[in-house]
């Protein structure tokens, strides 16, 4: 049940449903809402009359509710209804202890319907879950309707307040930043919006504030904070919109101990108020290198082991053609024990279609018997062999180990969804446990091999730590933090470049010449040459906290209008065709893509 909120009195009603309770027992009130469900007892007939604080249930009875008692004969779910009467006391045998009005009953003595509903496309109230996406999506104001949903976007409130509430008290100024702006790279294809005024010229929706806050820091204003509307022309996915929002946080005169320090604190304030875990400060920090070298990932699930073992140095000199290729190649060779387990060939083979569906050429399964292995693989490995690796992995009589030879990239990639694929199968995460994080000292770049250029691990204005070194940009750390909250991340910032000579010889480490430069970033470089502070902050994607918080399978059930994976708005029609009037106004023709075999 929601919060019943401070109500002012009108011809509608002066108390919420939620707030009919037993104290309210010999007293008069006026409610409104929605019929959630009606039951005709013959005499009596029973309305269970709903808003967004929770259900009370109405009496209508021949007697007392008067001409309201032909109006009750007649209504339907959905109907919108205001109602007078008396709050009494429920006999004892009727309490319903599911609900906080199941003491009481409105004892209707008028009623006015507001207005009346078509019976709705999917049942609202005693919603199984058994109706399509697509439908709830195309009708999600009545999807709204339903309590899983209108306390999710509730808790969603209760968050960005506790959020907000928070960083005013620590000084923090809520700043807008612009949503038309300019087009500049940051990971992702940019939403572009065509000028009329300026034809050929275009616009792009913001994938972070992430300049405009720095340039605030040059501005002076030191804290800042914004809700800010975020968009991505990529694909969804579970927690990945291309419409989203983030909170989005900028401090000047800081170093990352400090960034670091303020959100632990406004993480702890946030759950406090909203019913999250408790978290201990200060929270556990692991390196990158660690991270990737233990977990296969930079956003690592705490609550269970199935740790990844590097096996090279136990396969140096092999005669595993497999194996030795592999090694001389550069590659690596990486397992884990999943612990003793009793499995037949087919799920076996499943695991290896597994691990190629997740990009590897293949994957060696192999149980541990006496000192050596049952497997296939073990014949081509020497008694030495199969020792070091079953001491390596830490392998006991029966345990089931897994192993995968390819690219470093490929092999944690891996391994590192296999690990969260065994342990959800055989049930090791403790769903009651919640582990926070942060991941801290990472590369500043990372090597494009198919493009054969440097790209930013997070962002071309994350500072480097030391002295950037033009000559050996891949040796360059990060001054860079994320923070994951049991395998999914919440946000991540960095320490920003507040020096225009770095600035210019990270946009050069990353293939962006100075003439490029100046045309897409001239405006924030000349801002570093007029005093700007050290500085740095960080983003947290507001819509995963939330999800993370009510247990939701998607972010799109923690957002009221959400598009579907494709990107599409069932609800409005969007995205959609325009009339020609408006693409001539904008200097546009639209060109159709031919399919293939049309």
């Amino acid at each position: 049940m929601s919060e019943a909120p401070p109500l002012t009195s009108n011809r509608y009603r002066d108390a919420w449903c939620g707030q009919v309770l037993p104290d309210r027992v010999d007293s008069e009130v006026r409610v409104a809402g929605w019929v959630n469900r009606r039951r005709d007892h013959g005499g009596l007939i029973f309305i269970d009359l709903r808003d967004r604080t929770g259900v009370v249930q109405l009496v209508f009875h021949p007697e007392t509710s008067g001409e309201a008692f032909e109006l009750g004969h007649k209504l339907r779910a959905e109907d919108v209804l205001s109602v007078a009467g008396d709050v009494v006391r429920r006999s004892a045998e009727t309490v319903n202890p599911e609900l906080p009005t199941g003491e009481v009953e409105l004892k209707v003595t008028a009623a006015e319907l507001l207005a009346d509903s078509e019976t709705p496309p999917f049942q609202i109230e005693g919603y199984s879950g058994e109706v399509g996406e697509d439908a709830r999506l195309r009708h999600r104001y009545l999807d709204l309707r339903r309590g899983q949903m209108r306390e999710a976007l509730m808790l969603r409130h209760r968050v960005t307040a506790a959020m907000r509430e928070f960083l005013d008290g620590e000084g923090f100024v809520d700043v807008e930043t612009p949503v038309l702006t300019r087009s500049t790279p940051e990971g992702a294809r940019d939403f572009l919006v065509p000028s009329s005024q300026q034809q050929g010229s275009f616009y792009a929706l913001p994938q972070s504030p992430q300049l405009f806050k720095q340039l605030l820091m040059v501005a002076g204003f030191e804290r800042y904070y914004q809700v800010a509307r975020c968009f991505r022309d990529e694909a969804t996915r579970a927690d990945r919109q291309a419409e989203f929002t983030q909170l989005d946080i900028e401090m000047s005169f800081v170093d990352g101990d400090d960034v670091i320090a303020a959100n632990e604190r406004l993480l702890a304030h946030v759950f406090d108020r909203v019913g999250g875990p408790k978290i201990e400060l200060p929270m556990q920090r692991v390196c990158y290198d660690e991270a990737m070298g233990r977990f296969g990932t930079d956003r690592p699930d705490l609550r269970f082991g199935l740790e990844l073992v590097d096996l090279g140095d136990a396969l140096r000199g092999t005669e595993f053609k497999v194996f030795r290729s592999v090694l001389e190649g550069g590659g690596s060779i990486r397992g884990i024990n999943a612990g003793r387990r009793e499995m037949p060939r087919s799920e076996l083979d499943g695991l290896i279609s597994r691990a190629q569906e997740l990009g590897a050429k293949g994957l060696v399964w192999a149980f541990r018997e006496g000192e050596g292995w049952r497997s296939p693989t073990a014949k081509f490995l020497s008694e030495a062999e199969l020792a070091d690796l079953n001491q390596r992995l830490g392998a006991e009589e029966g345990d089931l180990l897994l192993l995968v030879a390819d690219e470093r990239k490929v092999t944690d990639a891996v391994l590192g969804q296999m690990r969260i694929d065994l342990a959800e199968r055989f049930g090791l995460i403790d769903e009651d446990e919640d582990r926070l994080v942060w991941i801290v000292d990472w590369p500043l770049l990372d090597w494009n091999e198919g493009e054969k250029r440097w790209d930013a691990m997070h962002h071309p204005f994350t500072a480097p730590t030391g002295d950037f070194d033009p000559e050996n940009p891949g040796a360059a750390r990060a001054h860079a933090y994320d923070v994951v909250w049991n395998g999914q991340e919440l946000g991540g910032g960095s320490i920003r470049i507040h020096s225009a000579e770095v600035q210019q010889q990270v946009f050069a480490a990353l293939g962006i010449d100075a003439e490029t430069a100046e045309a897409r970033f001239g405006f924030l470089l000349e801002a570093l040459r007029f005093g700007a502070p050290p500085h740095g902050g960080i983003a947290y994607g507001v819509d995963r906290i939330v999800q993370r918080l009510c247990g939701a399978e998607t972010i799109r059930d923690v957002i009221a209008f959400p598009k579907t994976a494709s990107g599409f708005d069932l609800l409005v029609g969007a995205p959609a065709p325009v009339e020609d009037l408006q693409l001539r106004d904008l200097g546009i023709s639209v060109h159709k893509r031919k399919l293939a075999g049309h």
